[in-house]
């Protein structure tokens, strides 16, 4: 290993350092990408302020084995410079990385459900990540970038997989009516998801208008503000007292499962995308009742919802709508995660190793 790149390291609450790292050796069937854009999210923001969380700072990982300090960037593209022993060779090949690794082997990845594997661990949140000038990815989690792809666009792929596989799990039909609690970043990758395979009314629900112009852009038929109204009232007097046929609740607040059941029509469907910090009420009786399923989700099926993210994301997709700046990694802390904490930002914030 050699010195001399640069990457984000994560030490503790309040505490991530850009410093010189190793450049990382691709192993068995591994390649090692120089990072061109390297995505932030909620999670990230989370750990920053609040963790760790999920990265094992002080208790090693039992499926990545990493223990420590640890490079941060789950969301990546780059060009694949080397290649480690066993690998096809992509040597010049743009790629994005999909972040979770799944062993292959386990009943869930058996199934297809390479997100549920017993032992699945992710770069970025496991292990060291991509926000950095190079990483070393395992081969099968990268899919090449089509030509008409630019990096900004590659950059997105990750986190609208997220978006594609929750609109999978929601299921909703043509003839459905859709509504989509929290319009953020999350909820701006399900609107591209449902702009895909579009039900027949789509209601974006958010408490900020920028957000909510951006949910129309991307599709969404009409958008209510509910900061100062009761979310639920509002809902039901726009589309009608018997309810959704899906609602899916992408923001995480307390009581906002509830809020998205009380929205639902008999037989309806809800899918939980927000995870909540704590413990939340639910009355299940209604749900009971009313013959409501209630499903959830989580991270995305790389083999499945990866390349199609790219398709999507070719020419003029929705990148110019969603991407708020690009930044480098020395205003990481103050121009990204702290943005990201204080409401700072319009939309997905990238990053540029190279700057």
């Amino acid at each position: 290993m050699t010195y001399g790149m640069r990457a984000a390291v994560y030490y503790g609450p309040g505490d991530v350092r850009v410093e010189s790292r190793p450049v990382p050796e691709p192993g068995d069937g591994a390649v090692l990408i120089r990072v061109t854009r390297a995505g932030i999210c909620g999670t990230d923001a989370s750990e920053y302020a609040r963790g760790p969380g999920m990265i094992p700072l002080r208790e090693r990982h039992p499926h990545s084995g990493h223990l420590g300090p640890m490079i941060l960037g789950h969301e990546f593209a780059g060009e694949v410079v080397a290649v480690g022993p066993g690998t096809p060779d992509l040597t010049g090949t743009r790629v994005a990385c999909g972040a979770g690794v799944s062993c292959g082997r386990c009943r869930w990845c058996a199934k297809g459900r390479t997100n549920l594997c017993a032992r699945y661990w992710t770069l970025g949140l496991n292990a060291d990540g991509g926000l950095a000038e190079y990483v070393a990815a395992p081969a099968a989690t990268c899919v090449p970038i089509p030509a008409g792809c630019g990096d900004d666009a590659a950059g997105l792929a990750q986190p609208l997989a997220v978006g594609l596989h929750a609109v999978r799990r929601a299921s909703p039909g043509p003839d459905d009516v859709v509504v989509l609690i929290g319009a953020g970043a999350i909820g701006s990758f399900i609107l591209c998801g449902l702009r895909a395979r579009p039900p027949a009314r789509v209601v974006a629900v958010d408490v900020d208008d920028g957000r909510l112009a951006t949910a129309r852009a991307l599709g969404a038929t009409d958008t209510l503000n509910t900061r100062d109204v009761p979310v639920v009232d509002a809902v039901l007097a726009l589309i009608g007292p018997e309810g959704a046929d899906v609602v899916i609740e992408a923001t995480g607040v307390a009581g906002g499962a509830q809020n998205a059941l009380l929205m639902a029509a008999r037989g309806g469907r809800i899918l939980q995308v927000g995870l909540p910090h704590g413990a939340q009420p639910l009355e299940l009786a209604q749900a009971t009742l009313r013959e409501v399923d209630l499903a959830t989700t989580v991270a995305h099926v790389c083999a499945d919802d990866l390349p199609e993210a790219l398709r999507l994301l070719e020419g003029d997709g929705p990148a110019g709508l969603i991407l708020d700046r690009v930044i480098g990694l020395d205003d990481l802390v103050s121009d990204g995660l702290e943005a990201l904490l204080h409401g700072r930002a319009s939309g997905k914030i990238l990053v540029d190793p190279a700057r």
